[in-house]
């Protein structure tokens, strides 16, 4: 900032700035926002608006109009910055020197409420993180619908796990200033989300009951078991972080802390998460094309946040799963009223968020309209529900509070389409409020209403020449010419005197002058009261509008997934305790949806007592990983209460589902694409269970063969042996099909293949038995590998499949026998060591004894039966 900067408005701008020096500072002077010095010039440079000077260009400065300061606030909060909002706080029309000003809010990119700056159908969380004792706490807010959970974690790798299916807007950790309390946890978190700004805040001392009660009332809730004292600072943390921006302004729609388990949930995680494509696709990272986008057909915001809650938590506990697929079978079976059902939905606004700015002070008139409209469909949609008979739905309904008090009074009182602004008027409707009717008459037609008044008091004094006239010195009067001063009311008063005529006024004109000249004025103030009136009897109502959000929200997404079943003809499946999968003609639910080619259903068997392990062999592109990656879904779409795209489906309960999919690495963190595969790898093989789903795809191909054969071999055994889990386990490594020889619950299955004139045909079907070939010659044929290439692959796989062998006896793979290349010391994984060529074998030394020529047909097969049975 300038030195020369020491006018009254910039030595206050200085002085709010120094209370924020990690925010860019919107500062409003009259009609603009204006940002200073470094500020200016940073906002010039994302926003892309202009920087211009004050002082002589001594100090930075830029701005932009406050009537759309909002898009650009947007635009900085998503980029992570943290925006203050110094705005006026009294009227500039009564301020006496400088106006007012004060630090409204603080806007960062997990703490807000404002459409402008939120994704319509997506969360955007603030999380706190602490650590203590070994243990970490975690706890999670939604501002914008007041949603508050905590919970807490054993381990740091589970600490990372849920922070990455959370995908936080912001982090928050306890410390003072810019300095962790933990700095190994906050360097810890850094790595982890590097695009995230991490935040440092003092947390509350007071006890969270306290503190919740400051905002929540008397109604405010902590459900936090007593041991949970991880999950306890980590949400008093996020409370901290919330008032120091909030300014001190209550937050009633936080009343809640609810504990949560991870236990509770199946566990998917963040590696399963991409590559399974649940929420977003890996090639541009958008919703389209992944499982979210599939099952999300909801009428409502707050429904497509619920789904997609869901999929980050599905259900483990087999009543709660039943429930869902009930109502959702119910649903699907009775479309006509599942179509009216949904009809109405459509005309629900956001409720959750629009409760959120209502009790906040955010709503606009705009928003109490919407929350009218919406509240007057609500009969519809719960007459609608009692036409259906599945407890769940017959629980939403009994949930649905219609909000009757609410409604009818914004129906009173509003317009049918009032405005966003609201200082402006044309917010009330005429009737509901006799004098702001009166008002809205004289601003209408304030000359009509003087123009009465004047023909008023002719018929009651008899000056038939008496007239109303206005000047700006001594507003409206009444002019009487001097030939009928005698005829003058004693009740007027001489306000100046003429050549010819008296000026006169009454208390009755003075009066109808002030509302006359006042009333637009007075009529905008009105109507905003009224408007303030109307938000507050909704602030109060926040309890009963936040249940009744909630059960539309969920009544949304069960109408979505019985909408999806319908129309992808899915089945519901059952499901089970026990360890097992049986799904006939199973579908994978994105590439059925865009794929132009009719997909090939596949059987999934699998079975924890006898067929645990199904071990995958065949060529790429032949459809082994579309196949793993729909039994997973298939699990993750049925826990969450969908219905499944299948023939018939018995599902057992899953607690955590793994996989080990494609080829990335991971340069940050110096990790090379083979030492992530096993990362991931051993983490699955330290935290599976026996009820778990693992997908395993090409286990051991970043090393060389025998080093990834041997690595693949121990890794199946172990999980055949120490944890039992269902598995998909597809390999390039044929020698693996030998696995069922040694372990009972091991199962080969290939993907069928058909050969035909040089040309490879993959039927896309699973059928039992093992792959002779992976065809990856032909593969790279048709990925376009030049001509030559692929030819001289042939040859070199050809002499490697008859074990041609050079002078030194491997394989000839170089056309040219100069300068052959040095044996390796490396031994085969499956076959004895061959002895020296210097030392014949037994087998040898008995087929050179052998005379051929005396030997009878029957005594040579006899001969060759024998040594058979010898190299054996």
């Amino acid at each position: 900032m300038s030195k020369t900067a020491d006018t009254p408005m910039m030595q206050h701008y200085a002085e709010v700035k120094r209370q924020f020096p990690d925010a860019i500072l919107f500062y409003r002077v009259g009609d603009f926002f204006e940002m200073f010095g470094d500020d200016a010039v940073q906002a010039s440079k994302e926003l892309e608006i202009t920087l211009t000077s004050r002082d002589k260009g001594q100090t930075a400065l830029a701005g932009v109009p406050h009537h759309s300061a909002s898009s650009y606030i947007s635009r900085l909060v998503a980029k992570g910055f943290k925006v203050a909002i110094c705005d006026q706080v009294e009227d500039p029309k009564l301020a006496k020197g400088l106006v007012k000003r004060e630090v409204t809010r603080v806007i960062t990119p997990g703490v807000t409420i404002d459409e402008d700056l939120l994704a319509l159908r997506d969360r955007a969380l603030l999380v706190g993180v602490t650590s203590g004792d070994g243990r970490y706490g975690l706890s999670a807010v939604d501002f914008s619908t007041g949603e508050f959970r905590a919970t807490e974690l054993e381990t740091e790798d589970a600490l990372r796990e849920e922070l990455l299916r959370i995908d936080p807007a912001e982090i928050v950790v306890p410390g003072a200033g810019d300095k962790p309390r933990d700095k190994l946890l906050a360097d810890a978190v850094r790595r982890w989300m590097p695009k995230l700004t991490l935040r440092i805040v003092l947390p509350v001392t007071e006890p969270l009951e306290q503190a919740l009660a400051r905002h929540g009332g008397e109604n405010a809730e902590v459900h936090l078991p007593p041991a949970a004292a991880g999950a306890r600072e980590a949400a008093q943390t996020v409370l901290a972080y919330l008032e120091e921006t909030q300014r001190g302004v209550r937050m009633p729609h936080l009343r809640r802390v609810d504990f949560y388990a991870l236990d509770d949930a199946l566990l998917i995680d963040p590696s399963t998460k991409r590559n399974l494509e649940i929420l977003r696709n890996l090639q541009d990272g958008k919703r389209a094309g992944s499982l979210f986008d599939v099952l999300d057909r909801t009428q409502t915001a707050m429904g497509s946040r619920r789904i997609r809650m869901w999929l980050d938590y599905p259900l483990i506990d087999r009543e709660s799963v039943e429930a869902r697929l009930s109502a959702v079978d119910e649903l699907r079976t009775k479309g006509f009223d599942r179509d009216e059902l949904r009809a109405a939905l459509k005309a629900v606004p956001d409720l959750e968020r629009m409760n959120g700015r209502i009790v906040m002070g955010n709503a606009t008139p705009r928003d109490l309209a919407l929350l009218r409209d919406g509240l007057a469909v609500l009969p519809g949609v719960r007459e609608r529900l009692h036409r259906f008979e599945s407890p769940l739905l017959r629980a939403l309904a009994e949930r649905l509070d219609l909000l009757d008090d609410v409604l009818t009074v914004f129906r009173q009182a509003l317009v049918d389409s009032p405005p966003l602004t609201q200082r402006e008027g044309g917010i009330v409707r005429d009737g509901f409020r006799p004098d702001l009717d009166e008002l809205r008459i004289l601003s209408r037609d304030g000359k009509g209403a003087i123009a009465k008044m004047e023909a008023e008091e002719k018929s009651r004094t008899g000056i038939t020449s008496l007239k109303v006239g206005y000047n700006k010195v001594f507003g409206y009067y009444l002019e009487i010419t001097n030939t009928n001063k005698h005829l003058v009311p004693d009740d007027y008063i001489r306000k100046q005197t003429l050549t010819n005529a008296e000026r006169y006024i009454t208390p009755a004109l003075k009066e109808w002058e002030q509302k006359v000249l006042h009333a637009e004025e007075r009529q905008c103030e009105l109507e905003y009261q009224v408007f303030l009136d109307l938000r507050a009897h909704a602030a109060v109502q926040s309890e009963r509008l936040e249940r009744t959000a909630a059960s539309i929200a969920t009544l949304d997404a069960l109408a979505s997934l019985a909408q999806v079943a319908e129309e992808g003809r899915y089945v519901r499946p059952r499901m089970v305790d026990t360890p097992v999968m049986r799904v006939k003609q199973a579908r994978h639910p994105v590439v059925e949806r865009n794929s132009r080619e009719r997909f090939v259903p596949n059987d999934v068997l699998l079975d924890a007592d006898d067929r645990q392990l199904l071990l995958i062999t065949g060529p790429n592109m032949a459809g082994k990983s579309t196949y793993m990656r729909t039994a997973a879904l298939l699990v993750i779409m049925a826990q969450i209460g969908s219905f499944v795209p299948a023939d018939e489906a018995e599902i057992g309960i899953v607690d955590r589902l793994f996989t080990r999919v494609g080829a990335s690495d991971n340069l940050m963190a110096g990790q090379s694409t083979f030492m992530v595969e096993m990362t991931e790898t051993s983490h699955i093989l330290r935290t599976a269970t026996s009820r778990s789903l693992i997908v395993l795809d090409e286990i051991g191909r970043g090393t060389s063969t025998f080093d990834g054969i041997s690595i693949a071999w121990a890794v199946a055994e172990y999980i055949h042996d120490r944890l039992g889990a269902r598995t998909l386990f597809a390999t390039h490594y044929h020698e693996l099909a030998d696995l069922p020889l040694t372990k009972p619950r091991v199962h080969n299955a290939t993907v069928e293949v058909r050969e035909w004139n040089d040309e490879v045909i993959f039927l896309r079907r699973i059928i039992d038995g093992a792959a002779s070939h992976s065809y990856g010659i032909q593969c790279g044929r048709l990925a376009g590998l030049p001509g030559e290439v692929v030819e001289r692959a042939r040859e070199v796989l050809t002499n490697l499949e008859r074990d041609e062998l050079n002078e030194v006896g491997l394989p000839k793979l170089a056309r040219s026998r100069k300068n052959p290349p040095v044996p390796s010391a490396q031994l085969g994984l499956f076959a004895p060591p061959a002895p020296p060529a210097s030392v014949p074998s037994v087998v040898e030394e008995r087929l050179a004894a052998l005379d051929v020529n005396q030997l009878t047909p029957i005594e040579a097969l006899n001969k060759l039966a024998e040594l058979k049975k010898m190299l054996e």
